[in-house]
């Protein structure tokens, strides 16, 4: 079986050790979407799209229009780009997901009378080093204008919490989770501590499960907050993020990607056989 992965980091921890796995018995491509824009046949028997780049989008796009399995898909994976895009299609589902408003630009909050803080501002398209901040007065405000006043923002409620992001990804349907240090916590971010899936509170792997189901992702992440309630709080939706350090992950994604490419072959020899007739 021949599997790609679009992505201009074929060296990333969970590709790499996906790939060690997966070339024992299978060829293993890699495609940079940056370099090769046009994929020829024929075909790879699946395509992982570990890259969220308007270049990757446009190969993926371009694949799929040619028959080709992609994992996940160009659309999916551009949804959960869009910040507004992926509360509404939360909100719709009816899954817990934080209450989002939408700005044209970050200057438009300054002249907004009905703020109250603390909130949270993000970056409405999610991106690397993209924008995401608590605010606790006018002045922080003020602050995050001078750099950022032109961009396009989504604004959130702050939830009070332990401090604590609850990070959970699926890979096929197997869900791997970690506690971090939210970004959003003095001193910032802090180093990841893995955690047993069994440890999560009642419901938690099944909300995660159901936004795989929602969003069409089969490798996610999700981040969750404990808002007190009896159910956790979304806060961010991600299209095949990292999972560094999740033992396990590695072997999913192969049998994932050899379920996904097993199927597409299936459906192809299929094809060509009807066509014979």
């Amino acid at each position: 079986m021949r599997i790609a992965l679009i992505t201009p980091e074929p060296g990333h921890p969970l590709l790499a050790a996906a790939t060690a796995l997966l070339a024992r018995e299978h060829r293993v491509e890699t495609v940079d979407p940056a370099v090769d824009t046009v994929v020829a046949d024929p075909l790879a028997d699946v395509y992982l799209l570990k890259a969220r780049t308007p270049e990757a989008l446009a190969l993926a796009r371009d694949l799929e229009r040619r028959g080709a399995a992609v994992l996940n898909s160009a659309s999916a994976t551009a949804l959960c780009q869009d910040r507004t895009a992926m509360a509404e299609l939360a909100d719709g589902a009816g899954l817990p997901f934080a209450r989002t408003r939408t700005y044209t630009a970050l200057s438009q909050l300054l002249a907004d009378p009905g703020l109250s803080f603390p909130l949270v501002v993000k970056s409405r398209r999610s991106r690397r080093h993209d924008l995401v901040a608590r605010v606790d007065g006018a002045d922080r405000l003020r602050e995050l204008a001078r750099e950022w006043a032109d961009e396009p923002v989504v604004v959130q409620d702050f939830t009070a919490n332990s401090g604590w992001d609850h990070k959970l990804w699926v890979i096929g349907g197997r869900v791997f989770a970690a506690l971090r240090r939210s970004e959003l916590a003095p001193g910032g971010r802090g180093p990841t501590r893995s955690l047993d899936p069994a440890e999560l509170p009642p419901g938690w792997a099944a909300s995660a499960l159901r936004v795989g189901e929602v969003f069409a992702l089969d490798v996610y992440g999700v981040d969750l907050i404990d808002a007190g309630g009896a159910r956790p709080l979304i806060v961010d939706v991600n299209a095949f993020p990292g999972v560094r350090d999740q033992a396990g992950a590695p072997e999913a994604l192969a049998e994932l990607a050899l379920l996904v490419g097993g199927g597409a072959r299936a459906v192809s020899v299929g094809q060509e056989r009807a066509h014979a007739l």
